[in-house]
């Protein structure tokens, strides 16, 4: 594992069933390359994905924190889908746990973060040469990204990269037509170029945003990089990813 836990881990109470649990501390490093097309960070954040949430050995319940549980969440994992989610064992176990999460997001409305958590069980299924689970899911991922709020830049591009790796070129195709139409800034449209050669190509193998952006695409401008001297930000707010994102949005 390209990263290990912070400390030992201390004890968290589960928000859901109030049982307490060891759980690791993780903080996940910076990615050292441009993302894949679909945003999946490179190394050594990619290698890391078992550490993203935790779990309540008790309860089932799975989330980043499990000390935090909104009420219709709480519902959910108690009620017999969640069960038979979590004991499905003809899915990985880690996939598993980012399904688990996806459903308890979607019983609270949170539509968007649940289609990025199922888009982490295919990545899940990526790694595993599990192919039709990791097509299954991203179809999932996308009807939940079009079930919620209108998408932004950064999402309609994830969904055009999800359907055209679920193999659905001709829906990818009208995706990406729907989104060049509304002008998006240029950075955008590469990528949307780059989409539309690979869907005509047939390809449904994973590509990096880097094969689509000239530098900096490969790493952040050096007007978004910190200082030496300056405290270190959170990788989450900072760095490539952030740079991409603003990027993503004009």
């Amino acid at each position: 594992m390209a990263a290990a836990p912070t400390s030992a881990g201390r004890e968290k109470r589960c928000g859901v069933c109030g049982h307490e649990s060891r759980q690791p501390s993780f903080r996940p490093p910076v990615p050292e390359q441009a993302p894949d097309l679909d945003l999946r960070p490179s190394e050594p954040v990619r290698s890391t994905m078992a550490r993203w949430l935790q779990a309540c050995p008790h309860c089932g319940y799975a989330a980043p924190d499990i000390t935090e549980a909104h009420p219709a969440g709480a519902q959910a994992v108690a009620a017999a889908p969640y069960r038979a989610l979590i004991a499905d064992t003809a899915h990985p176990v880690l996939a598993r746990r980012f399904l688990a999460w996806a459903h308890v997001l979607e019983e609270t409305g949170a539509l968007h973060a649940a289609a990025e958590a199922t888009l982490h069980a295919a990545w899940v299924a990526d790694d595993l040469n599990r192919e039709d689970l990791a097509r299954q899911w991203r179809r999932e991922a996308v009807a939940l990204w079009r079930s919620g709020p209108a998408l932004d830049a950064e999402q309609s591009v994830r969904v055009i990269d999800a359907l055209r790796r679920a193999g659905d070129f001709a829906e990818a195709a009208a995706a990406a037509e729907a989104l060049d139409a509304l002008n998006p800034p240029e950075a955008v449209a590469q990528v949307t170029a780059l989409e539309v050669r690979l869907i005509a190509g047939e390809d449904m193998g994973r590509h990096s945003i880097a094969s689509a952006l000239a530098p900096p695409a490969r790493r952040p401008h050096v007007t978004h990089q910190q200082s030496p001297g300056a405290k270190k930000r959170p990788p989450e707010g900072g760095g490539l990813k952030s740079w991409l994102r603003r990027i993503f949005r004009g």
